[in-house]
């Protein structure tokens, strides 16, 4: 299962029932779960913790060195859950001191030629399409699903099943089961095939619907519009928003109709 001609450190952990082919390279501080598939030329430097069933597609570069002028040497990682596939050419930096790690959960499909900077926090369940770039200390949570050829702006935060429309430029924060278009990128709809697919019933759909509407419809701001959503009753889709609306840091995307009217 393991080729002759990859380059194995005899120093890293590697699992059981995996498959490693030519001219793979895998450094010392390495650990591969069980299961799992490096294909020809992909490549896992210092700091790589692959979770169990993953596969690494050829020449993709796991844990490179953080593209950060701060960055000073220090001791960090890269993990990666389980069942994540990375497909070719995609890279994966590995943290700097401000979380010593960057973080991709389990189940998540990484494209080819997707990037994934030092620091970021990727949820499970995500999907970044082809040539997604993501800067450093981004945060994506939980099923969202990013568009190809998109570009996340650094410490921009993308809720729970959002969905980005590929192409698009990410400049600001992303709530929690909308979907996103246009330039600059702005509120279209709720995901509500999204949603579905993954259970939400027409009872919690329509009340998410009904937040949003608050937050991007109304002519509210966003703390008027905050205010009214805690009337609800509490959920954890409420409580999901909430918790997002309060903790944005870069400041949160606008409706597209709201935007044109204001120019």
């Amino acid at each position: 299962m393991i080729s002759n001609l990859a380059h194995i450190s005899p120093k890293a952990k590697i699992g059981t029932n995996v498959t490693i082919e030519p001219f793979v390279v895998i450094y010392d501080d390495v650990e591969v779960g069980n299961n799992c598939h490096i294909y020809p030329h992909a490549v896992l430097m210092n700091g790589t913790r692959l979770g169990e069933g993953c596969s690494v597609f050829p020449n993709a570069v796991i844990a490179a060195m953080p593209q950060d002028l701060k960055f000073a040497g220090e001791y960090t990682t890269a993990t990666i859950g389980n069942n994540t596939i990375i497909r070719e050419c995609v890279t994966v930096n590995r943290g700097t001191a401000d979380k010593n790690t960057t973080s991709i959960g389990d189940n998540c499909l990484l494209m080819a030629y997707s990037h994934v900077a030092h620091d970021c926090t990727i949820g499970n369940n995500v999907v970044l399409a082809n040539a997604v770039n993501l800067g450093g200390h981004v945060s994506i949570e939980d099923f969202a699903v990013i568009g190809g050829g998109t570009l996340i702006h650094q410490f921009v935060n993308i809720g729970t099943h959002a969905m980005v429309s590929g192409g698009s430029l990410v400049r600001k924060d992303v709530p929690p089961f909308v979907t996103c278009a246009h330039e600059p990128l702005s509120f279209v709809t709720v995901n509500t095939v999204g949603l579905r697919r993954r259970g939400f019933s027409n009872a919690q759909i329509t009340n998410i619907q009904e937040m949003c509407r608050l937050l991007f419809q109304s002519h509210h701001n966003y703390t008027q519009a905050v205010l009214e959503i805690q009337k609800f009753a509490e959920t954890d889709e409420r409580n999901q928003i909430l918790a997002f609306m309060q903790n944005s840091k870069r400041g949160v995307i606008k409706s597209y109709q709201i935007q044109n009217d204001n120019d």
